[in-house]
């Protein structure tokens, strides 16, 4: 009896010692689960995302462009001679009739004399013949003498005074051309490049011009369009091209340092034919220059501003490109990053994307480590992009205030 007592007893225990076994085992298989789920949670990247939305985009064609000033006059003297004077220097604002080089006026000034005394001479002859025809027409009225001697008298009094008038043009001649002697600014602007100074030979038929003045009040910057762009200019052909002008918006110039020009501008003219060789129409621009900052010459881009409404504007930075097709990560509702093929406008700020097909409005897209850290199908947590850079800078700028105590 004593024996069965203490099987009875050892078999108790050894049940509750296996149950307390099985319990245990089973609380240390929860804890794991609970581990591994944790461990899941900090392994999941936070990813920053956003959400497509429809929006403008303010976008813009880019042009070279060609600067030159209102009028780029070359100055080139209308008589020969050695230069005696420059008056200016390069890069000088002139006013128009301002003194620009003066000739050698030895030869001009002894012309100019030699004219006025030939008018003098002529001057005295006129007289002698007035006074002979005149002596020479009461004798005829007295019948003193005949009818044929009285006519040439009077003939020599019109030969004297053709020879006034011819010797009048030859003084006004030649002041004239001793007034050419001094080179005068053809109009407002500043002085281009010198490259003849005194003691230089200067002529009208020299092929270098003794300066070039630009009238910089106004400049052009001249640019060329495709045909494809004047189609799209004139919606087609549907509008006229003095429409199409009058209805294009200001543009922009982009100078050589990258800097925008301050003052708007506006096509003024294009071409309306089409050159055979560059297949491109030539378009002029118009910008004040009222500081002078620009000068004829120099060169930039012109921007021709294209507003898009109710469009898909992304970051470039959230496409990736494989053999010339371009993708970007949409995130499903399982926070999983899915592969999506797009096509976007060719028209780009070089920082944003027009998307023209492939997304919807409401997705979400990675915007970040797209290329390297996002690959597909990808488990992530997704963290909107304005809060995670407005939290960053937050960041940022703690760490500077601490390091700045």
């Amino acid at each position: 009896m004593i024996d069965n007592k203490k099987r009875l007893a050892l078999r108790g225990l050894t049940l509750v010692g296996a149950a307390a076994v099985v319990t245990l085992a089973s609380c240390g298989k929860k804890d794991d689960a609970a581990a591994q789920m944790a461990m899941m949670m900090q392994q999941t990247p936070e990813i920053a995302v956003m959400t497509v939305q429809p929006g403008n985009s303010d976008l813009s064609h880019s042009y070279a462009a060609t600067i030159k000033g209102r009028t780029d006059i070359d100055v080139r003297p209308l008589v020969s001679g050695f230069i005696t004077q420059v008056h200016v220097d390069e890069g000088q604002a002139v006013r128009k009739g301002q003194p620009l080089f003066t000739l050698d006026q030895v030869q001009y000034q002894a012309a100019v004399d030699q004219a006025v005394a030939q008018l003098a001479s002529a001057k005295t002859a006129v007289e002698t013949a007035r006074l002979t025809a005149d002596n020479k027409q009461r004798l005829f009225d007295k019948n003193i003498i005949s009818e044929y001697e009285n006519q040439l008298a009077k003939n020599s009094l019109a030969q004297a005074e053709a020879q006034l008038r011819t010797a009048e043009a030859a003084v006004v001649n030649a002041r004239k051309n001793l007034s050419y002697t001094v080179v005068t600014a053809p109009s407002d602007g500043f002085v281009g490049v010198i490259p003849n100074r005194e003691g230089s030979l200067a002529s009208p038929s020299m092929v270098q011009p003794l300066t070039t003045v630009s009238d910089n009040s106004d400049i052009y910057a001249y640019f060329s369009i495709n045909e494809k762009d004047l189609l799209e200019m004139t919606d087609n052909g549907t509008k006229s091209i003095a429409q199409a002008i009058a209805e294009m918006p200001a543009v922009q110039l982009q100078l050589s340092d990258g800097s925008m020009y301050p003052e708007e501008g506006k096509v003024a003219t294009v071409s309306g034919v089409i050159d055979q060789s560059t297949g491109a129409a030539n378009v002029r621009a118009r910008f004040k220059n009222t500081n002078g900052m620009l000068r004829s010459g120099s060169t930039g881009q012109i921007r021709v501003p294209v507003v898009k409404h109710d469009v898909l504007v992304i970051p470039q930075k959230a496409t990736y490109e494989i053999q010339n097709l371009r993708f970007v990560y949409v995130v499903n509702d399982s926070n999983k990053t899915v592969s999506t093929p797009i096509t976007v406008d060719q028209l780009n700020d070089g920082k944003n994307f027009v998307v023209t097909s492939g997304l919807q409005a409401g997705q979400r897209i990675v915007v970040e480590g797209v290329g390297n850290k996002v690959k597909p199908d990808m488990q992530i947590k997704p963290v909107d992009a304005a809060e995670l850079a407005a939290k960053q800078a937050a960041m940022a700028a703690q760490h500077q205030q601490q390091a700045g105590k």
